[in-house]
C-alpha cells in the first residue's frame, strides 16, 4: 500500500467509513469468502450446529473488537508509515467481520448482545495504546494478534469436524493474523511488559467467556 499522509478531516473520514461498515446495510465486503468454495455443512447435529455458531459468535466478537483496536490506534498514529500499515490491517479485519456474520447467518446463530461494549472498550484502549507512541501500538498489535492466534488455533480444536466452512474461514484468518503481528514487530513493535500481557490475556478470557453465552 502506498505511504499516504492522513490530515485530521482525512483520520475522521476514515473513522466514520469504517464505523458505516459495521452496521447492517453498510458498505458491502467483496472479498472472496473462504466458505464459498467448500460444500454446505452437512450432517450436523443441533448440539454442533449450536457449538459452531457459539464459536463464531466469539470470533465476530473479537473481531469487531479488533476493528475498535485498530481505530482508536490509528486516531492517536503519528508517522504515516503507521496509520497505513493500521488501515491496512484495519481493512482485512473487516473482512473477517464479514466472513464471521455470514458464517453466523448459515448456522442461524446470533451476534453477541455485547457488540457496541466489544468495539466501544476496544476503541478506548487502542486509542490509549496509540497514544503511549507508536513504537509501544505496534508492540501492542503485535501481543494481541499472538493471543489471537492462540485463540483460534484453540477454536479450531473444538469446531465440529463436519463445519468444514468455518474451519476454512478460522483458518484463513489465523494466517491473516500472523501476519498482522509479524509486520507490527517488523515495523519497530516494542516487546510489552509482562503484567500488561497478562491483563491482555485476562480482557481476552473475559470476552470471549461472555460472547460464547451472550
Amino acid at each position: 500500500m502506498p505511504d499516504i499522509r492522513f490530515g485530521p478531516a482525512d483520520r475522521l473520514l476514515l473513522s466514520v467509513d469504517c464505523v458505516l461498515r459495521l452496521l447492517p446495510g453498510g458498505p458491502s465486503n467483496t472479498a472472496r469468502n473462504p466458505a464459498d468454495e467448500l460444500p454446505k455443512a452437512t450432517g450436523l447435529t443441533p448440539a454442533e450446529r449450536q457449538t459452531a455458531a457459539a464459536l463464531m459468535r466469539v470470533n465476530h466478537a473479537g473481531e469487531l473488537a479488533a476493528q475498535g483496536l485498530y481505530l482508536g490506534q490509528s486516531l492517536a498514529a503519528r508517522s504515516p508509515q503507521t496509520l497505513n500499515q493500521l488501515r491496512a490491517a484495519g481493512a482485512e479485519e473487516a473482512t473477517h467481520i464479514a466472513w464471521c456474520r455470514s458464517r453466523l447467518k448459515a448456522l442461524g446463530g446470533r451476534r453477541s448482545l455485547l457488540d457496541p461494549a466489544w468495539f466501544g472498550g476496544a476503541l478506548a484502549i487502542g486509542t490509549l495504546a496509540g497514544l503511549a507512541g507508536d513504537d509501544w501500538s505496534l508492540g501492542f498489535i503485535a501481543e494481541t494478534e499472538r493471543q489471537v492466534e492462540a485463540h483460534l488455533g484453540d477454536h479450531l480444536q473444538r469446531l465440529p469436524t463436519g463445519d468444514q466452512r468455518s474451519r476454512a474461514v478460522l483458518e484463513q484468518m489465523r494466517r491473516d493474523e500472523t501476519r498482522h503481528g509479524e509486520d507490527a514487530h517488523r515495523a519497530g513493535g516494542r516487546t510489552l511488559p509482562a503484567p500488561v500481557q497478562g491483563l491482555m490475556r485476562l480482557a481476552s478470557r473475559v470476552m470471549t467467556t461472555t460472547a460464547y453465552r451472550l
